[in-house]
């Protein structure tokens, strides 16, 4: 019984901090759809780039604020540059906006092949150590994941319902014609939303980077999670974005700890395949913020 209960509370403190990143992950994907209704296949490629940013910025001697400073800031500036030289010349096309974001993807993939090869890199470690609770020890880097993802979480609702620019994503992701009509640049919060999204990959790609190993094909994993999850939230909610990642994160968790890690891929597609055939809108609709 107090064997059960230590894998159960194991299962749920793990699933809990890990799942904190996931939503991080799946949030910039739905902020750019939900405000410029297009679905940014790179954003997997952004979070590899993250990742290989606070690896070169360790390479340059830079140290870890370095490291985390690049993480930021180079996806950021990526994600404002695509949507300003290619996005916002398509964006009443969106399928070619997902043929060209998905090229893109593959051109930074190859790139990343062709100057470090397939080798895994470590980059450098945010925090050492370890925690124990509920009678189990956990990383303090998943501890450290779980307070910063949750940070900038609330961060964002706040900047989102209480600032003017906040203000104006809401009212883009409504309606452009309205937004535009009471004086709001579409394309002004598009690229705004864009640098949000792109620095959200980058602090993800830091994190997975720290924790596991950075890699070429490390985004298409969480390209394809963040897709379930906001498509299990409801495409353009946040708050549908934070359910479905928990949602998926838990039984994600629970599958590799009880049934075998083989399956760990298989968890959100389960449930993508399910919500698809029970409820396509997913749980909260094509809502935005509340």
């Amino acid at each position: 019984m107090a064997s059960t209960l230590s894998v159960a509370l194991t299962i749920i403190v793990q699933a809990a901090m890990i799942s904190a990143l996931y939503a991080l992950i799946a949030i910039g994907f739905t902020l750019i759809f939900g405000v410029g209704g297009v679905l940014n296949l790179a954003h997997g490629a952004t979070i590899t780039m993250g990742a290989f940013s606070a690896y070169y910025a360790g390479q340059l001697g830079l140290g870890l604020p370095g490291a985390v400073l690049a993480s930021v800031a180079v996806p950021a500036i990526f994600a404002g540059l695509l949507y300003l030289g290619m996005v916002k010349r398509l964006e009443e096309e969106p399928i070619m906006v997902m043929i060209t974001t998905l090229v893109v993807s593959v051109v930074i993939e190859q790139a990343i092949v062709v100057f470090e090869g397939t080798t895994s890199r470590s980059i450098p470690q945010l925090i050492e150590g370890q925690f124990s609770l509920a009678g189990a020890t956990f990383q303090n880097l998943l501890g450290v994941m779980f307070v910063v993802s949750w940070i900038i979480i609330g961060l964002l609702f706040l900047f989102v319902n209480y600032t003017k620019t906040g203000k104006g994503i809401l009212a883009v992701s409504m309606s452009h014609k309205g937004a535009s009509l009471v004086g709001i640049q579409s394309s002004r919060i598009n690229l705004i939303t864009w640098i949000i999204a792109g620095a959200f990959a980058g602090i993800a790609g830091l994190f997975l980077g720290s924790w596991l190993t950075a890699d070429f094909a490390m985004g298409q994993a969480q390209l394809v999670l963040s897709f379930s999850i906001v498509v299990v939230g409801g495409i353009g909610s946040i708050r549908g974005s934070v359910v479905g990642a928990y949602l998926i994160g838990f039984l994600e968790i629970a599958t590799t700890n009880l049934i075998s890690s083989s399956l760990q891929g298989l968890a959100p597609l389960v449930v993508l395949v399910v919500v698809l055939l029970v409820k396509p809108e997913g749980l909260f609709g094509r809502e935005f913020a509340e």
